[in-house]
């Protein structure tokens, strides 16, 4: 007799999380993650500089021709990864460009200055020359310049959120949030005040926190279209303070916004699922960011046979 699926992915996930406490001395669960990802669905280019600071570089995924949409069409993402403005490095999430950049999408994925070296706002400013850098660069890579959006991770979602809504970043190096085509969320921060964990704290120079440091206090009628993901029970960023209240405030400024929730998932396993090796254990992450930037599981395998 077949258990379940739900009891199945439920299993798979304990297994995973079992196997990650294994090896976490030696190899976060990301770092885990990204050494079972495959290497031969994208082409990619690392180490370009953005700026001149030694941590200003970002790596590129490009599809493969087989698997890509026509030069001059192809959706381009900005991915901002997590770790409390702390910690992380791009070459980690080199599975969030594998699983985007094989269904026919360009990747950027940064890093940025992190605390206690720098604080607020220095990571944002990064992000906004690295979103430049995207931005001005679409046409080049093969992108349509009209389809580039921002997406991140917990922290990195907050960064993403922030150049999406609060247009003062993209501005100081001459850009707009009028120039994005959507932007996503994977349990991002976006209101957070007061806060209590140590390393957020330090980031944003606690208690002398500004007000309008929280994306949720920048939406506008003008704000670019979202993707909202979430884990339901997640322990870490408060998916109803956050995820579903950020929601909410776009719909009531007349925004377009979706809003997916999954019961299976965790704050880290969200990020986890887009990676192909374990993407079937807590459900269908990739399936609507594919869709929210035109990219359907569909069209690209259509895509891939041209």
């Amino acid at each position: 007799m077949k258990a379940p699926a739900r009891f199945l992915r439920v299993a798979a996930l304990a297994v995973f999380a079992a196997a990650s406490a294994v090896v976490l001395s030696a190899c976060s669960p990301v770092k885990l993650v990204d050494r079972l990802t495959p290497d031969n669905t994208y082409i990619a280019e690392s180490g370009i500089a953005y700026g001149a600071e030694p941590r200003q570089k970002l790596d590129v995924y490009q599809p493969l021709p087989a698997r890509s949409a026509a030069v001059g069409q192809r959706p381009l993402i900005v991915f901002f990864y997590g770790g409390t403005w702390s910690s992380g490095d791009r070459g980690m999430y080199r599975f969030v460009g594998e699983a985007l950049a094989s269904q026919g999408a360009i990747v950027v994925i940064p890093d940025y200055r992190l605390s206690p070296q720098v604080m607020y706002p220095v990571f944002l400013e990064d992000s906004a020359k690295a979103m430049k850098w995207g931005l001005d660069n679409a046409a080049r890579l093969g992108a349509d310049p009209k389809r580039v959006y921002v997406m991140g991770h917990s922290s990195g979602g907050y960064n993403a959120s922030m150049l999406a809504l609060d247009p003062r970043w993209l501005g100081e190096v001459g850009a707009s949030p009028r120039q994005l085509a959507g932007w996503i969320g994977l349990a991002g921060a976006y209101d957070f005040l007061p806060m209590g964990d140590p390393d957020a704290q330090r980031a944003f120079d606690w208690p002398r926190t500004p007000r309008d440091s929280q994306p949720i206090h920048h939406v506008t009628a003008a704000s670019p279209p979202a993707l909202l993901m979430a884990a339901s029970k997640d322990k870490l960023v408060d998916p109803v303070r956050n995820t579903e209240q950020m929601a909410q405030k776009l719909r009531a400024a007349g925004v377009r916004v979706e809003i997916r929730e999954f019961d299976d998932l965790s704050h880290v396993t969200l990020i986890g699922a887009v990676a192909k090796p374990i993407r079937w254990i807590g459900g269908p992450v990739v399936p609507p960011i594919l869709d929210f930037v035109g990219l359907t599981p569909e069209k690209a395998r259509t895509a891939s046979i041209q």
